[in-house]
Formats: structure tokens, sequence, C-alpha cells
């Protein structure tokens, strides 16, 4: 299955530099893990936020979950999912 998944980061502004530092790292070093198992396909930046957009493939919502939940910043962060389906004009005849 595929989600387009919308994150907003939400981490204190009072968190110490270092941590944020720390913690930014982490998130980086897991989405490589991610996309390394197939499961994170595409991820885009939102100008002007801290936000991303991502395009993961899970093989259910509650294996998702476990991908969205093992991220870093999981605790700071927003999360909207939407399950896509094929379109029709999307499958080949």
């Amino acid at each position: 299955m595929e989600f387009l998944v919308r994150t907003e980061n939400l981490l204190p502004p009072d968190t110490p530099d270092d941590e944020r530092a720390r913690l930014r790292a982490a998130e980086r070093e897991r989405a490589v893990q991610l996309r390394e198992a197939g499961i994170l396909k595409r991820l885009w930046r939102v100008p002007g936020r801290n936000a991303t957009i991502g395009l993961y493939e899970a093989d259910d919502p509650a294996a998702l979950h476990d991908a969205l939940t093992s991220l870093p910043m999981w605790k700071w962060m927003d999360v909207t999912v939407e399950a896509l389906a094929t379109h029709p004009q999307e499958q080949k005849g």
C-alpha cells in the first residue's frame, strides 16, 4: 500500500541546540534506513515550514505506523496520513 504522509515538526523552541542537532542527525539516519528498506519512497520539504510530505509504501497501516513511530522526532510530530489507491487512468490496460 502507498501512503501520503504529511508531518510537521513541533519540537519545542527552547530545545537546546545540541539536542536539536542530535535529533536531526538521528532523524536523517533513520530516514536513510527507511529508504533502503523500500518504505520511504520520496520526501519533499514544505517551504517556509518545518514540515515534510513523504510517499511511503508499507504492507498495511500497522506497518506504516511502526515505521513512523521509529522516527526519533515522532513524539514531536503532527502527522496526517492518507492511504492512496491507484486511479483507473493509471492502471495498465
